[in-house]
């Protein structure tokens, strides 16, 4: 009797298609939660780095103003009368002073720091704006220069000490911005994003004559 030895089949066996709708259904799933977790970090990612930004600018832009006001002189708004009257919170929030004065020639640097409204459709209600003009003997010459400092402001208060004279005693800024809102920022952070508050008193080294 002649015998056969069976051999097995060496043929790699196929998926079918219902495994592979399996598997690409779970790749599906897979790369779909990958991609949420990327964009919910990049736009986590964004948010803080915009909030420092905003946080480095905030604070370069009161060291600028705690200087100048240290070394300026002639300052105003001023109150009617410092002796009844001697703290004065201007309304609109801003505040003036000579940097640089010329006696023989009756020149002057003049600076203004204002709050005005911002543009229809900014995320926050003002910004804070730099006004320099050059004046000589107390009429403005030439067409002043005047750029944004902060455009995300949320509220910005002076409050100018002064004493008899009127002589500026010291001045306390108070400022409030928030971060970039961007429209990623916001859909990330919302609108209810953390508002950051800087306050800060200088006195003037030169007093007014």
């Amino acid at each position: 009797m002649h015998s056969r030895h069976g051999h097995g089949d060496n043929r790699a066996r196929a998926f079918s298609l219902v495994e592979m709708l399996v598997a690409l259904m779970i790749s599906s799933l897979l790369l779909t939660a990958s991609l949420a977790a990327l964009d919910a970090s990049f736009k986590s990612y964004k948010v803080t780095t915009e909030s420092a930004s905003s946080q480095v600018v905030a604070r370069m832009v009161m060291y600028r103003l705690t200087t100048m006001i240290r070394t300026g002189e002639e300052f105003g708004p001023y109150p009617v009368n410092p002796i009844l009257d001697p703290v004065l919170v201007p309304d609109p929030p801003a505040i003036e002073f000579v940097t640089n004065r010329d006696v023989d020639t009756g020149e002057a640097t003049v600076v203004r720091v204002e709050r005005r409204d911002a543009p229809d459709g900014s995320a926050t209600p003002y910004e804070l704006w730099f006004v320099q003009s050059q004046t000589l003997n107390g009429d403005v010459v030439g067409t002043p220069e005047e750029h944004p400092l902060i455009k995300n402001v949320q509220n910005i208060t002076f409050t100018l000490y002064y004493d008899v004279g009127p002589r500026l005693r010291r001045a306390t800024i108070d400022l409030t911005i928030r971060p970039d809102d961007l429209k990623d920022a916001a859909i990330g952070a919302g609108l209810d994003s953390p508002s950051m508050r800087l306050v800060t008193t200088v006195a003037p080294r030169r007093t007014n004559d």
